[in-house]
């Protein structure tokens, strides 16, 4: 279920922000700006990734990486309560893996769209995969975004560095 009405909160932007730290952490790293944080029902944060895909392996998005860590880490009931954070809409692989695990809502702050737009202007290869947005795969949990201002300036920045950098 998409929901694309919902504005993001205060507390989303403060989880969204961590996302950047982690996509800025992955980009300085060598992989694309990435990352995300798994919060509980309480509002902690229990666990975050950025992604490896570069420099590890191709499939280590933190979104997978999440998924996979909440099934061994969490309950059903606590899987089902978990909020995940992402600086980008989850790819269908890890829309996949959100829903084959059982995790609650996606909250993201650039969309799939956006991300394809930017690559477009910056002359990126064209992806290998089509981008299915995280709606249409996952169904029992409520997408929301993407989010706005300066956190998505902010990763907006990331992503377009990372593909002159490719490019280069």
């Amino acid at each position: 279920m998409y929901d694309m009405e919902s504005k993001l909160t205060e507390q989303d932007y403060k989880y969204l922000g961590q996302c950047v730290e982690l996509a800025e952490e992955a980009l300085e790293a060598g992989d694309e700006p990435f990352g995300s944080v798994l919060v509980n029902a309480d509002g902690e944060i229990i666990a975050e990734a950025r992604n490896h895909a570069n420099t590890d392996n191709v499939l280590r998005h933190p979104e997978y990486d999440l998924a996979a860590w909440a099934v061994k880490n969490l309950t059903e009931k606590e899987r089902a309560q978990a909020t995940m954070y992402t600086s980008g809409e989850h790819c269908p692989m890890c829309s996949a893996a959100h829903a084959w695990a059982g995790l609650g809502n996606i909250v993201f702050l650039s969309s799939a769209e956006q991300l394809g737009q930017w690559q477009r202007e910056e002359g990126a290869a064209e992806s290998a995969i089509q981008f299915i947005p995280a709606h249409e795969i996952v169904k029992n949990s409520k997408v929301i975004g993407p989010g706005t201002g300066e956190l998505l300036e902010r990763i907006e920045q990331l992503q377009r560095r990372s593909i002159t950098e490719k490019n280069r």
